[in-house]
């Protein structure tokens, strides 16, 4: 009944944040015309992860993780780490330099097209060590929302587009819609 309990030690919140996640220096995702920095390299569409985007400068690769929904919101594709691992009626395929010999002027890239309908779904490209570009982008949110990305803005569904956003995301998802 006497038991003892040994007093925890505490750190305020600033010396933590800044000793674990913001140290590191974080992946800068440009989405359009919008700049998402030092995120993990997750991207959420309506509070759900939707892309994961890695990067493996040393060896000179750059990997997706990515779920594809039609405009239902039923689940379509599945990339995992570059590799189709589940796709309704070989609709999609993607085109990735993995095992292509890169020249120095070529970046690591990745592009998903779908077959049916002859559009690009998503293009991202290796910046560099630390930044990724998409570019470009067609599909749809888990809850069927067209997702659009352009050079020059990313919306989501008719009502939400940014343009020219810079978002500090200190180690968190670049958040979409």
């Amino acid at each position: 009944m006497d038991d003892s309990v040994a007093p925890r030690r505490t750190e305020s919140f600033g010396r933590t944040a800044t000793a674990g996640v913001l140290s590191k220096p974080g992946l800068e995702l440009r989405i359009g015309s919008n700049i998402f920095r030092s995120t993990n390299g997750v991207v959420e569409i309506h509070g759900k992860e939707q892309l994961v985007i890695e990067v493996k400068p040393d060896r000179g690769l750059l990997l997706a993780t990515l779920d594809l929904y039609n405009e239902r919101g039923i689940r379509l594709a599945h990339l995992r780490r570059n590799v189709l691992t589940l796709n309704d009626n070989e609709r999609f395929t993607i085109d990735d330099p993995l095992g292509q010999r890169l020249s120095s002027v070529d970046t690591p890239s990745i592009l998903v097209t779908d077959l049916q309908s002859g559009h690009l779904v998503f293009e991202a490209r290796m910046a560099s060590e630390h930044r990724v570009d998409i570019a470009c982008g067609k599909l749809y949110s888990h809850k069927g929302m067209l997702v659009e990305i352009t050079p020059h803005y990313c919306r989501i569904g008719s009502g939400t587009a940014l343009f020219g956003n810079i978002v500090e995301a200190r180690g968190g998802p670049a958040i979409l819609g």
